[in-house]
């Protein structure tokens, strides 16, 4: 097969996603750093790769993915073995419907708290959109801990996508200052006690 290439930057959740499937999926790769304080994203070359300039990107015998819901899902259909999907179709739609859920309730507030946080100083901050985001996200957690009450994990009970998309996430509780359940606070434990999670943390 030929080489895999991940475009992608040590700080960005998103690309967090991909190298953690990687390493749990035993898949080689060709990690290309995209500067993305240089605006490196924003070069006609990357363009090319992905015409939106965000990280990450993938390219494999001149096929050319981008998003990492997208990314993920093209490694599971080809390399399904460890899977990260369980093999029941509803199962495998429950999956599909909290990933979904991730991005909209989870992901898109966070970024506006944590690229402020942690790319700004703070008289650059804005107060009010980020408190906003802020209970957002503790609406979805809440509604969360209920979903995850008696459960190691989100679907089925194994690590799955689900928890491939929330862990670069998680590890930004603190930061995001919102205060997790029980069920969640245990379960972000557990997920970021993994060795591809500790593996893929970034710096800041």
């Amino acid at each position: 097969m030929a080489v895999l290439r991940l475009y992608c930057h040590p700080l960005s959740t998103f690309s967090q996603r991909i190298r953690i499937a990687l390493l749990e999926k035993r898949i080689p790769a060709e990690l290309v750093e995209v500067d993305l304080f240089s605006r490196a994203q924003h070069r006609p070359e990357y363009l090319r790769k992905n015409p939106y300039g965000r990280v990450p990107a993938i390219e494999e015998d001149g096929f050319v993915l981008f998003e990492s819901t997208a990314i993920l899902e093209y490694l599971e259909a080809t390399r399904p073995s460890p899977p990260l999907l369980p093999g029941d179709a509803r199962l495998r739609a429950l999956v599909t419907m909290h990933v979904k859920v991730c991005d909209l309730e989870f992901a898109e507030p966070a970024r506006v708290i944590l690229i402020p946080k942690r790319f700004l100083p703070k008289e650059r901050w804005r107060i009010d959109p980020m408190a906003e985001a802020r209970a957002r996200i503790e609406k979805h957690l809440a509604i969360l801990e209920g979903q995850l009450a008696g459960r190691e994990y989100l679907v089925g009970d194994q690590f799955s996508l689900t928890e491939v998309c929330y862990a670069p996430l998680l590890q930004f509780l603190s930061t995001l200052e919102v205060n997790p359940g029980p069920a969640i606070a245990a379960w972000t434990a557990r997920v970021l006690d993994r060795p591809s999670v500790r593996e893929t943390k970034p710096l800041r």
